[in-house]
């Protein structure tokens, strides 16, 4: 393995557990000056592009009456986190489609995850 994979491979440690059409609140890291802070974003992941080290996620919300997108780097160390707060169900690997629809037609149905049943326990 040569340096270039081996630093990729090192930058490459962050684990994020989200698919496209999951709605999600991205934690990301802002440098104001001397301060930093944690800005939260939360929308619906349209497109996952790229793969290695470029590759970036695209998040789209509505803010205001007008859609708003923005591309995150999937292994920056600027995003501190991504939580998923409702995950989607869909049959695309891009949803660009979304772009054209307003109010209740911009929605994605969720997908239920059915729990495990439990079996009885023996005394």
């Amino acid at each position: 393995m040569n340096e270039i994979q081996a630093v990729t491979a090192k930058q490459m440690e962050a684990d994020h557990r989200f698919k496209i059409g999951d709605t999600v609140k991205v934690y990301f890291k802002i440098v104001e000056g001397k301060t930093e802070r944690i800005q939260v974003y939360e929308g619906l992941v349209i497109a996952i592009k790229n793969s290695g080290i470029g590759k970036t996620f695209t998040v789209r919300k509505n803010s205001y009456g007008v859609g708003v997108e923005r591309i995150f780097p999937f292994y920056s160390p600027r995003v501190n986190k991504v939580e998923v707060v409702r995950p989607g169900k869909v049959r695309r690997a891009k949803l660009y489609y979304i772009r054209t629809k307003i109010g209740k037609a911009a929605k994605i149905k969720e997908l239920i995850i059915k729990k495990k049943p439990q079996g009885k326990k023996k005394p």
